[in-house]
C-alpha cells in the first residue's frame, strides 16, 4: 500500500495548472453584458450537456454513490431512472416555454408569469443563499477526504480549489465556465470509468462474481428493501424513482445554474440534445459508481488484509490512494477535485448571474452591459472568498453536523421553488398572490414534516411541496378573484397553454 507519493502530487499540480490554462484560454475575448451571462452562442450542445451533469454530479455524490453500493444495496441507483420522470416533463412543457421567452435567468419567468418583481427577488435570494451554503460543504467535505489522504492541509486545498474557480469564472463569464466543466466532466467519466476495469481485473471470476453477487448476495435490493409501500410518504423504491425524478426536474426548471444552460440557446433542438445528452451521462455513470462499490465489496472480501478502516463514503477514495497504481491515484484524485471544481465555478456563475440581472437591476436603473459585467465579477469574487471562508471554519470546527443540517434543510429550497414555476406553467388563473400563498404553506408544511415527522421520507418532499403549492396556489387565486372580482391578464406564451400561429 503506496499511498499518496509525490509522482501523484505532481499530476494534481499539473492537472489543476492545466484546468486553470484551459480557463484563461476560453476567456481571451473580452465578454459583455449578455455574452458574460449566456455565452457568444459558439458553445456546442455536447459540451453544455457535459456540463449540466459536471454541475449536478457533486464531489459529495463522486463518493457516496459508491460507498452506498458498498456498504448497503442499490435501492439509491433507482433514484438515477428518475432522469425518466425529469426529462419529459422539461423538454415537453418548459424547454419551449423557456425558448420563446428567452430567458436571461429562471426567475425573470417568475416576473413575467406572474407579474412581480417581488417573486423574482425571492426566488434568486433563495436560491443564492442556497448555493453558498452547497458551494461552502462541496470545497469542505472533498478536502477533509483528500487531505486525509494526501496529507496536504486541508486548508490549502480548500483555498486552491476555491481560487482557481474564482479566476476562471471572474474572468471569463459562462463560456470559460461551460469548457472547463466539459474538460474536467471527461476527465471525472475517463477517469471513473478505468477504474471500474481496473477493479474488475483485480476480482478473482471478474465480472462474473460481480453479476452472481447481485443476483444472489442481496446487494443488489435487500430483503429490508420496499419495492412498494401502501403509504407512498415512506421510503421504498417507487418513491426514491418518484422523488428523484421531482427533484432533478425541479432543478432543470427552477435552478439557476441549470437553467442558465438552457439559456445559451433559444434553438429547440439543441436544447432537446443538450438534455437528453445529460440523462444518458448520469445513468450511465450512476451505473459504474454503483458497480465500483460492490466491486470494492467484493474486493475487500476477498482481500481482508488490505481492508481499510475508513467511512462508508471514504471507501472509494481510499482504494484509489493506495490500491491503484502510482500516477493513476494521481489522476483519480484529481477527478474528484473536478467533480468540486466544475459545481464550485457553476455556483459562483449562476450566483452573480442572478444577483446582476435579477436583483442589482432594481437597484441600479439603466445599467450599461460594462456595468452588468463588472458587477457580476466582483459578486463571483466576494461570493467566492465567503465560500472559501465558510469551508475552512468548517473544516477547522466541530460544526459539521450543523452545515449538513443546513444543507439538507436548504436542499429543500428547490421543491418549493419549483412549485410556483409549475403553478404558473400550468394554471392560468394563478395570481401573483395565489404564488405567495403556495409558496409559504408549501415550506411551512415541508419544514415541520421534515422536524416533527421523521417517518416521512426525504423523497416525498418535492412531491409534497410541488402539489401543495399548485393545490393552495390555485385555490388560494380562485378565491382573490371571486372577491376582487377581476380577471387575471396572464401572457398566454408564458404558459404550457400557448399556441403559435
Amino acid at each position: 500500500m503506496v499511498g499518496f507519493t509525490m509522482i501523484d502530487f505532481a499530476i494534481l499540480v499539473v492537472y489543476l495548472l492545466a484546468v486553470l490554462l484551459a480557463g484563461l484560454h476560453f476567456s481571451k475575448k473580452e465578454m459583455k453584458g449578455k455574452e458574460f451571462f449566456k455565452g457568444d452562442g459558439t458553445i456546442p450542445w455536447w459540451v453544455t450537456s457535459v456540463s449540466i451533469f459536471a454541475t449536478l454530479l457533486s464531489p459529495i455524490s463522486f463518493l457516496s454513490l459508491a460507498g452506498n453500493s458498498y456498504g448497503g444495496t442499490w435501492i439509491l441507483w433507482f433514484a438515477q431512472l428518475g432522469i425518466f420522470i425529469a426529462i419529459p416533463l422539461t423538454i415537453k412543457f418548459f424547454l419551449p416555454l423557456y425558448s420563446r421567452l428567452d430567458l436571461d435567468t429562471a426567475y425573470q419567468y417568475l416576473e413575467i408569469r406572474y407579474q412581480s418583481k417581488g417573486l423574482r427577488v425571492l426566488g434568486a435570494l433563495m436560491f443564492i443563499v442556497y448555493q453558498i451554503g452547497r458551494m461552502s460543504i462541496i470545497m469542505y467535505l472533498p478536502s477533509i477526504v483528500l487531505a486525509d489522504l494526501t496529507g496536504i492541509s486541508v486548508n490549502v486545498l480548500i483555498i486552491v480549489m476555491g481560487v482557481i474557480a474564482i479566476i476562471y469564472s471572474y474572468t471569463g463569464g459562462l463560456k470559460s465556465v461551460l469548457w472547463t466543466d466539459f474538460i474536467q466532466g471527461v476527465v471525472l467519466i475517463v477517469g471513473v470509468t478505468g477504474t471500474l476495469f481496473f477493479l474488475i481485473s483485480n476480482i478473482q471470476g471478474g465480472f462474473g462474481t460481480v453479476v452472481d453477487t447481485l443476483a444472489t448476495g442481496e446487494k443488489f435490493l435487500g430483503q429490508n428493501d420496499v419495492l412498494f409501500d401502501p403509504n407512498i410518504l415512506k421510503t421504498s423504491v417507487f418513491i426514491i424513482f418518484v422523488g428523484a425524478g421531482l427533484n432533478t426536474f425541479s432543478s432543470y426548471v427552477s435552478s439557476q445554474d441549470i437553467v442558465q444552460r438552457f439559456t445559451t440557446t433559444t434553438d429547440l433542438k439543441q436544447l432537446k440534445k443538450m438534455t437528453y445528452g445529460n440523462g444518458v451521462l448520469s445513468i450511465g455513470l450512476a451505473t459504474v459508481f454503483f458497480l465500483i462499490g460492490t466491486c470494492l465489496f467484493i474486493f475487500y472480501n476477498q482481500n481482508p488484509e488490505l481492508a481499510q478502516t475508513v467511512k462508508q463514503d471514504q471507501i472509494f477514495a481510499s482504494y484509489i490512494a493506495y490500491q491503484l497504481p502510482v500516477g493513476v491515484t494521481g489522476i483519480l484524485l484529481a477527478a474528484i477535485y473536478a467533480a468540486s471544481q466544475s459545481t464550485l465555478s457553476t455556483g459562483l456563475n449562476s450566483v452573480a448571474t442572478s444577483w446582476t440581472l435579477d436583483i442589482q437591476t432594481l437597484i441600479s436603473k439603466d445599467m450599461s452591459f460594462e456595468k452588468q459585467t463588472k458587477i457580476a465579477q466582483y459578486i463571483s469574487l466576494g461570493v467566492g472568498i465567503l465560500s472559501i471562508g465558510i469551508s475552512i471554519v468548517l473544516a477547522n470546527g466541530e460544526i459539521k453536523s450543523a452545515y449538513e443540517w443546513f444543507n439538507s434543510f436548504m436542499g429543500l429550497v428547490l421543491g418549493v421553488l419549483a412549485g410556483i414555476f409549475v403553478l404558473g406553467a400550468f394554471c392560468k388563473n394563478a395570481t401573483k398572490f395565489g404564488a405567495y400563498a403556495g409558496f409559504v404553506v408549501s415550506a411551512i408544511i415541508v419544514v415541520y414534516l421534515k422536524y416533527n415527522v421523521p417517518e416521512v421520507s426525504s423523497w416525498a418532499y418535492s412531491l409534497i411541496t410541488i402539489t401543495t403549492s399548485v393545490v393552495v396556489g390555485q385555490i388560494s387565486s380562485m378565491i382573490q378573484l371571486k372577491v376582487t372580482n377581476k380577471s387575471n391578464d396572464v401572457k398566454s406564451e408564458s404558459t404550457v397553454y400557448y399556441e403559435s400561429n
